[in-house]
């Protein structure tokens, strides 16, 4: 699941700014929101649950987990998909779609915060020493090192 949340982030960061470097070409930057909610949701969000995942294992097997990631990844699709269909002229017709996008994305935040809050200071971190006196044992590894 991180490995999936790590590529899908990158590939909509991609996504992105491929979108934003085309509105630039072109000189028309209508597309503008949705080009930020792609890479606000579709990469900074889900990069940072992913590293949140990453750091915190046991966020990860939460069975929570897959599904918070699921509905995080296609609200940060389909939210900013109606966005731009809004804006290039359907209105009418998509404004469900982005409404349906937002409250999707909200949905995968909602998980997400139930999984952090569940788990955020429960433990220490995958990469934290156990104690105090490997600490000095770490620093002293590191000075060798330099």
């Amino acid at each position: 699941m991180i490995k999936s949340l790590f590529r899908i982030s990158i590939s909509l960061g991609l996504t992105g700014m491929g979108l934003g470097i085309f509105m630039g070409i072109r000189q028309d930057f209508a597309l503008m929101p949705a080009h930020a909610h792609l890479n606000l949701l579709g990469f900074v969000v889900m990069f940072l649950s992913a590293l949140y995942y990453r750091v915190f294992p046991k966020a990860a097997a939460s069975r929570l987990a897959p599904y918070q990631a699921i509905v995080s990844v296609v609200g940060a699709i389909t939210f900013p998909i109606g966005i731009a269909c809004v804006i290039l002229g359907g209105h009418e017709r998509f404004e469900p779609v982005v409404v349906a996008g937002a409250l999707i994305a909200f949905l995968g935040m909602l998980m997400f915060a139930v999984i952090v809050y569940r788990t955020a200071g429960a433990f220490a971190p995958s990469s934290a020493p156990s104690s105090p006196g490997s600490i000095s044992l770490i620093s002293q590894q590191a000075a060798r090192s330099h």
